[in-house]
């Protein structure tokens, strides 16, 4: 039986997709990892069995979910199939027998379990002799074979050497630096072998002068190469730090706004952090692997020119020394995966924190918080316990092998002194050979510990570089024309991909007349928000779609309509910067005039003033606090100043007192005039004015009219905010 496939999960919620991806590869199909996330329908919290059901389903699969005993995952299934583990993760049974089952866990790769291992992990019954667990049953239909696979498109070290090319100068400095090092060292045994044989011998003191003159010019010149060399790497990786880092935030920014929905904050963190590694491989390894290979063959080659017995043992030695070490790369490799999804998760919940301190304090949850951050670092203590006893094993075979390859070569050379067969200077340089040899055998371990990191990193940064653009390059962007147009939904549904959680818009149609105010209302969960989202090319819907007059929102450009739409949403950002810069994101001049009018319309001209340094008062995470209020005032202040023909607001003024609102609201009415405006809104002051009022219930359109059109009716509006009418009025 071939090996079975394995692809190790790059994300803590990635083991449903990549045991799909396994068993797609066994039947001689390659899929990319995005591809089946988002046909599982993956979420923050994973994917269920369903979803993975369904994904499969997609690319071909007929699929059956089983609760099946052992018994008959034995006698009546054809595997592979994937089971569920541990009531929280998912694998891939590849090859059963009486006793003994073997598994590919996209976490831990290929394990054989004893049966009661097996039943252990896999059954939702306590009872292990009439264990029975749950499975998904997989077999290629008629339309697998049809399915065209994937290609490859693989972000490697071939796109990662471009980072190498504008520096090609200084590596090839470094290059020549190598080479004059290496011819230097080279040197160095003659001499050695001189000053015995001839200086010593014949104690001719004024030889040995020279001979150590030679040395410490030799010396001197290996030191200043060393030095120029040093300087060259610095540059060099710095620029190249700066250079993948750079690449990788311009891939990041380029993602559609739903990677961010259920990609974890560790998880990007940790990519983050993979950069270095890479930037290690690329400057340090790389270049430091051709200097020890030249260093192999120059010194390797003088070894055997003095004598071929002690040759064969050292290299023999070393050949031992790096299978020994090479044994243990598998175990290295589970490790860095297991070790890349406690630092995400351990990172995560700092973050959490941290940014939830108030809220852990309101309700006296510090205790519990730490000791689920305790719990993180302890299984993050304890894997890295398991990394340093096995570098411990490695490190002290390989010492073994390599102290006695040197006793051995050591007695070797003494016996040929005492046979006559080597001078005392050959033994010295010899020993010196053999020293000069160790160090590049080192580099060669060290070079391939850290190319398989970098192959790791590589992996996960790949990941990114693979997904597709929010806006393809391929993509004709369709120009906005100058006058605005009504925005009309038809029969569109949209679902957050979650297998079995069905849409949260369903199949509604709608039209924003342009120049008008739209208000959107309906209980929490209806769909508000999401509708929302859509109109601003965050989601693409399911079914149906928008259109911009007779232009299809999806061929308009994310950046030209973002461009003109102005957006106060429930979850704004406020930046570590001044009151001016977050009122005038992103550009480079700021317009005082727009400025203060944009102040003015949001009623905050009164607290900017009241600040010593005005509008350059630093707020956010490292400045000035604010309270939710100014916050939001400071958001519509944003919108405000952008000065947009599309308006986007989303409970945009639920943090502010009434005061605040009905001037904001009147001062917004002159604002609105001439401008398209969706607001979603609780409040009956933000809608009772709007131009048309949208109902939404479940995902639908109940209702749609005008304030008095819908209290007359007395429907679902009107028990929506009847507690805020005046009914006696």
């Amino acid at each position: 039986m071939k090996k079975f496939p394995v692809y190790i999960q790059l994300d803590q919620m990635d083991c449903g997709p990549s045991c799909l991806r396994m068993i797609a590869k066994h039947y001689g199909k390659s899929f990319s990892l995005q591809t089946l996330r988002s046909a599982c329908g993956l979420s923050r919290e994973g994917v269920s069995l369903l979803g993975i059901s369904q994904a499969a389903e997609t690319i071909g699969f007929h699929t059956r979910g089983v609760r099946i005993s052992f018994e008959q995952l034995l006698e009546d299934v054809t595997l592979p199939c994937i089971v569920h583990w541990k009531q929280e993760h998912f694998v891939v049974v590849y090859k059963a027998r009486k006793g003994q089952v073997y598994v590919a866990d996209p976490m831990n790769g290929l394990v054989t379990y004893s049966q009661e291992e097996f039943c252990e992990n896999w059954a939702a019954t306590a009872a292990v002799e009439h264990a029975q667990g749950i499975a998904l049953l997989l077999e290629p239909g008629p339309t697998f074979a049809d399915d065209a696979e994937e290609a490859s498109q693989k972000y490697g070290f071939r796109q990662l050497f471009t980072h190498l090319y504008p520096y090609r100068r200084l590596v090839a400095q470094l290059f020549v630096g190598l080479v004059a090092s290496s011819l230097i060292q080279l040197l160095l045994p003659f001499l050695t072998q001189s000053i015995v044989d001839i200086g010593i011998n014949t104690q001719n003191l004024n030889f040995i002068y020279v001979v150590l003159l030679a040395q410490i010019g030799l010396f001197v010149g290996r030191t200043s190469i060393e030095f120029i060399r040093s300087w060259i790497l610095l540059h060099i990786s710095v620029r190249i730090n700066i250079s993948i880092l750079t690449d990788f935030l311009i891939k990041l920014m380029r993602l559609p706004l739903s990677f961010f929905d259920v990609k974890l904050f560790g998880d990007i963190m940790q990519r983050m952090n993979d950069q270095r590694r890479i930037e290690s491989f690329l400057t340090g390894a790389s270049l430091d692997i051709a200097f020890s290979l030249f260093n192999l063959l120059v010194f390797g080659a003088v070894l055997l020119y003095f004598n071929t017995a002690i040759f064969l043992v050292f290299f023999g030695g070393s050949l031992l020394y790096t299978g020994w070490v090479v044994l243990f790369l598998k175990q290295r490799r589970k490790l860095d995966f297991k070790r890349f999804e406690f630092q995400s998760k351990e990172q995560s919940a700092l973050v959490e924190l941290v940014s939830g301190m108030q809220e852990i304090k309101l309700a006296n949850a510090e205790t519990q918080k730490r000791w689920r951050w305790e719990a993180l670092r302890a299984r993050l203590f304890r894997l890295n316990t398991k990394s340093l006893a096995l570098n411990q094993a490695q490190q002290t075979g390989a010492h073994f092998i390599n102290e006695g390859k040197n006793i051995i070569t050591t007695f070797l050379a003494a016996k040929a002194v005492i046979s006559g067969d080597m001078t005392l200077g050959a033994m010295l340089s010899v020993q010196y050979i053999i020293g000069q040899l160790n160090s590049p055998i080192e580099q060669l371990i060290t070079f391939l510990q850290t190319l398989q990191e970098a192959k790791i990193s590589l992996e996960r940064l790949s990941e990114i570089h693979e997904m597709e653009d929010e806006e393809p390059a391929a993509l004709t962007p369709v120009p906005i024309r100058y006058e605005q147009q009504d925005i009309v939904v038809s029969n569109m549904s949209f679902g957050y991909g979650t297998a079995g959680a069905g849409y949260t818009l369903d199949n509604i149609s709608l039209t924003i007349p342009a120049g008008k105010t739209t208000a959107i209302v309906g209980m929490s969960g209806s769909g508000k928000t999401t509708l929302l989202k859509l109109l601003l090319k965050f989601y693409t819907p399911s079914a149906g779609g928008i259109q911009l007059g007779s232009t299809n929102l999806k061929d308009i450009s994310h950046h030209l309509w973002r461009d003109n739409c102005g957006v106060v949403g429930q979850d704004g950002f406020i930046f570590s910067d001044t009151i001016a810069n977050n009122i005038a994101v992103g550009q480079e001049a700021i317009d005082m005039v727009r400025l203060r009018h944009a102040v003015t319309v949001a009623n905050i001209a009164g607290f900017v003033e009241t600040l010593p340094l005005g509008y350059n008062t630093k707020i956010g995470a490292e400045g000035n606090g604010i309270s939710q209020g100014q916050k939001q005032r400071i958001l519509i202040a944003r919108a405000v100043y952008k000065n947009p023909d599309y308006i986007f607001f989303d409970e945009a003024t639920n943090a502010l007192d009434a005061n605040n609102e009905i001037r904001i609201m009147n001062n917004l009415e002159d604002f609105f005039q001439g401008r398209t405006v969706i607001v979603v809104a609780h409040r009956l002051s933000t809608v009772r004015n709007a131009d048309q009022i949208i109902v939404l219930e479940n995902g639908q359109i109940v209702e749609q009219g005008n304030h008095h059109e819908l209290v007359y009716q007395e429907g679902k509006y009107y028990e929506l905010i009847k507690n805020q009418l005046e009914l006696g009025a």
